[in-house]
């Protein structure tokens, strides 16, 4: 080496050469470091009612396994039991108002004494037509006055008019309400059925189910107790979101990427093999000098991995990290 002392091989053994030489490593800041402290990090799903209710039931207990969908506890629903019933009620009535609005404007029973008084009618002028017609006969033989024919024929005209009357109040009496008094109903029965619906919903909302599968970690309420709006009654831990974290200095950046494996090792337990599933493009320390060799060792970034076998990593557990392929 220039400007120092030459080490021969010769002259000296070949162990302090090595020592000699992993010390100048060391002190340049070159020493790849392969083991990392971490912890194991859970998100957890905390699940509870949109509107404040009284526990009714409790369907789990803390630490069971549950599915997804699974009823996680039951909150008092007598108000929403009634809604609902009031909302089938309305939407019943808006259906029966439809029904009357396509169906004919009266009923059957009405048409038929309509239409018995269409006979009665048609008689009359069959009858008012037939002493029109003698009428007619007697006149030119002076036997009836103009008058009395006069009077024949204004009956006559009479029974037609009573005839046609009854006839078209018949017509009307078959067809159904007007059109937009149809639409009209049909909008009133969307609405019933929208209100029926979301009275359903908050009926339904009243069952508390996990979203994904899981163990439960907390029961934050006992029944009986009143849970306010927004506020979580039962936390459930998913496997795939469970993960570990660690930190790595700035230089070992290069060896991780998303894809790569690692282990994780916890006290008494066996290693965990997990994949990096993202890196932290920011540094969790950031050095109020320029960044010198020294300066950038002091560098961290965090590191997520996701275990292969979630049951086997516990969320707060302190773990060491150390890289695939590393001593």
């Amino acid at each position: 080496m220039s400007g120092g002392t030459t080490i021969s091989a010769r002259g000296r053994p070949a162990w302090r050469g090595a020592l000699l030489a992993a010390v100048l490593l060391a002190a340049c800041g070159q020493s790849p470091q392969s083991a990392f402290t971490g912890y194991v990090e859970g998100d957890l799903l905390f699940i509870g009612p949109q509107e404040a209710g009284r526990v009714s039931a409790l369907s789990v207990a803390e630490g069971a396994q549950v599915s997804a969908g699974a009823r996680l506890a039951r909150l008092e629903d007598d108000i929403q039991r009634a809604e609902l019933a009031a909302a089938q009620a309305t939407l019943g009535e808006a259906q029966a108002r439809l029904d009357k609005a396509r169906a004919a404007q009266q009923r059957p029973e009405d048409v038929a004494i309509l239409e018995a008084g269409e006979r009665r009618a048609a008689a009359a002028f069959d009858l008012a037509g037939i002493e029109l017609e003698r009428q007619k006969s007697l006149v030119p033989k002076g036997a009836v006055s103009q008058a009395t024919l006069d009077t024949a024929q204004h009956h006559y005209d009479q029974a037609q008019a009573s005839l046609d009357e009854i006839r078209r109040q018949i017509d009307v009496a078959r067809i159904a309400a007007r059109a937009e008094d149809i639409a009209a109903a049909e909008a009133v029965l969307r609405q019933a059925q929208a209100q029926q619906e979301a009275a359903q919903v908050r009926l339904d909302r009243r069952d508390l189910k996990s979203p994904a599968p899981g163990r439960v970690q907390t029961l934050y309420y006992r029944v009986g107790e009143l849970v306010p709006e927004g506020r979580p009654l039962v936390s459930v831990l998913p496997p795939d979101l469970v993960k570990i974290v660690f930190f790595v200095p700035e230089p070992v950046l290069p060896r991780l990427a998303p894809g790569a494996r690692v282990f994780a090792a916890c006290d008494g337990c066996a290693d965990i093999a997990a994949t990096v599933s993202f890196v932290s493009d920011v540094a969790e320390y950031t050095p109020p000098v320029i960044y010198s060799r020294e300066e950038r060792a002091k560098l961290v970034y965090r590191v997520e991995a996701m275990p292969q076998t979630p049951a086997a990593a516990r969320p707060g557990q302190p773990v060491t990290v150390r890289l695939a392929g590393g001593p």
